[in-house]
């Protein structure tokens, strides 16, 4: 079976060749895992009202504040599988 590490890389080039782009929501979800896999907790000041993606890129990161980084990767994997899978 293959390491965290070597499954999170995979969903990463997967996550890019889906069949069917996800909605906002899931996209907003799926970079929250990424960025929280990648960089931890988010850091900075959140982006004006007026900035609307960075503003809801950088939320739905701050949502995911505390969770470790292996669950992070666990987390976007099972996601990008699912998303595979039709879901």
């Amino acid at each position: 079976m293959a390491s965290l590490e070597e499954q999170f890389e995979m969903a990463i080039r997967e996550s890019k060749q889906l069949a069917r782009k996800p909605d906002e929501e899931t996209l907003l979800e799926l970079y929250s895992y990424y960025k929280q896999a990648t960089d931890g907790d988010a850091t900075g000041s959140r982006p004006g009202p007026f900035d609307f993606v960075a503003r809801a890129k950088y939320d739905a990161w701050k949502s995911r504040a505390g969770i470790s980084r292996d669950a992070a990767i666990e987390a976007y994997v099972k996601l990008v599988n699912h998303l595979k899978a039709g879901g």
